[in-house]
């Protein structure tokens, strides 16, 4: 069973893919005010599978300027403990939202906020290893995510990490493979990902902004101070609700099989397109002081 509810105030519906303007048209005056970045990590903070010294930069500046980070990813429960403790974040949300994590420095211990118990998620499990044997047996070339063992929500059925890419009608066939199994179905740059639970990473992005920071990002105010950066189609809802969402340039790959678009796009694609927002925040703050707080 759901052990909190999702926030239930109004959220901006998707709105049909449009042209991202380009992020240097994005004013410094407020972009100064944003306080929180939540960001996308494959093919976002990543490039081709690493994430590179020029994007781990940018999240510790961003940090050390005082802005709030939170990853918002699809990988597993395992990689988010892992990011959780190491990386300069103040949580991270999971399998499309399936949990949050984040490191509890006043009790020096991880703490995670599941959004099933234990027991639902165990009772989910057989049904989503039966789904994945059939997307296996019904989409050749398909394979579970390398990743799979450490997840706890959802089956991830690689399409181009660590297999050939595959043609989109065969990643249309995995969406509709879940889709008949009363699953929900999110494309990545790299993965479909299915799961038994009413939630995405809007959803619980917000849940968690109001839990754990005590922050209402249902406000127009506080949404348009916080940035969401992304790249593929599961990042839709978050480009539809923030007002100030950016995509790194590899968004692109995607016009026409996208519901929303991002309002801002940045020169260059994947970790160093998320250097270059952070160096237009950074720059913001640093022209426009008496915004930050505002």
């Amino acid at each position: 069973m759901t052990t909190g509810a999702a926030p239930t105030g109004p959220r901006r519906p998707a709105t049909p893919a449009a042209t991202p303007r380009p992020l240097r048209d994005w004013p410094l005056a407020e972009a100064a005010r944003v306080h929180t970045v939540f960001a996308d990590i494959d093919d976002t903070i990543s490039t081709e599978g690493r994430i590179t010294s020029i994007a781990y930069d940018a999240l510790e500046r961003l940090r050390d300027a005082g802005l709030r980070i939170v990853p918002v990813t699809g990988r597993p429960a395992g990689w988010c403990d892992h990011i959780a403790r190491m990386w300069p974040v103040d949580a991270v949300v999971g399998e499309n939202g399936a949990f949050w994590m984040w490191r509890d420095e006043t009790a020096g211990k991880l703490r995670t906020r599941h959004r099933l118990d234990e027991a639902t998620r165990a009772e989910s499990a057989a049904r989503l290893r039966e789904v994945a044997a059939r997307v296996l047996r019904e989409v050749p070339g398909s394979a579970l995510a390398s990743d799979q063992f450490c997840r706890l929500y959802d089956i991830a059925i690689d399409f181009r990490e660590d297999v050939p890419p595959l043609p989109v009608d065969a990643i249309e066939r995995i969406v509709a493979t879940m889709h008949a199994a009363g699953m929900h179905a999110k494309v990545s740059s790299i993965h479909v990902n299915g799961w038994f639970g009413d939630w995405d990473k809007l959803e619980t992005a917000r849940l968690m902004m109001r839990e754990r920071f005590g922050i209402d990002v249902d406000g127009v105010a506080e949404r348009a101070r916080c940035v969401f950066v992304g790249d593929s189609p599961n990042d839709a809802p978050m480009f539809a609700f923030f007002p100030n969402a950016v995509g790194v340039a590899n968004v692109a790959d995607f016009a026409g099989r996208i519901e929303a678009m991002p309002a801002w796009i940045t020169p260059s694609r994947a970790g160093a397109g998320f250097a270059e927002l952070a160096q237009r925040l950074l720059e913001a703050r640093t022209a426009f002081p008496r915004e930050i707080d505002r």
